[in-house]
């Protein structure tokens, strides 16, 4: 099954189009989207945070809390349809996400940080998120390398739905 991702502005198109189960919105609590027809209330899961990396005034920063949340929810998925996840861009918070998506169903660090940069090029997956969930996992810094890794790509412009396999 496939985690795809987007930006907040195409994220109804691409829940109409590919019929994902279960939805995932990484963004700031004034952007969040309310809860497409398609997708239950249940398996829309909120997570309130702006895309930062460290704490900054007026602004949620990526949490234990918040990632503990991600990875229990990414253990329910069934994978038994598509999952789609969006931030605002869909270079970030989601990409994060997505990566650890992989992570928790292929395993694997370096092999989901390899295939999000081919899927994604202009992936630049958040820090902080990819550092708690490293150690929420017990990855030893494997996840964190294996971000590190990922050579910056094109450019923000060049940005669509990326599709990423965890099947």
């Amino acid at each position: 099954m496939n985690v795809y991702v987007t930006s907040l502005f195409d994220m109804p198109h691409y829940v109409r189009t590919l019929g994902p189960s279960h939805l995932i919105s990484v963004i700031q609590p004034e952007l969040q989207p309310s809860t497409p027809a398609e997708i239950t209330v249940e398996n829309h899961l909120r997570i309130q945070i702006h895309d930062i990396s460290e704490p900054t005034d007026g602004s949620i920063h990526p949490g234990e809390a918040h990632i503990r949340t991600l990875i229990e929810y990414l253990h329910d998925w069934q994978m038994d349809a598509p999952l789609l996840v969006h931030c605002y861009a869909g270079i970030s918070r989601s990409t994060a996400a997505a990566l650890i998506a992989h992570v928790i169903k292929k395993g694997d660090p370096e092999g989901a940080a390899n295939a999000l940069r081919k899927a994604a090029p202009h992936a630049r997956p958040n820090t902080l998120m990819v550092a708690l969930a490293d150690d929420l996992l017990g990855l030893d810094g494997r996840l964190i390398k294996a971000k590190q890794s990922m050579v910056e790509g094109v450019s923000s412009e060049d940005q669509g739905l990326v599709e990423l396999s965890v099947a």
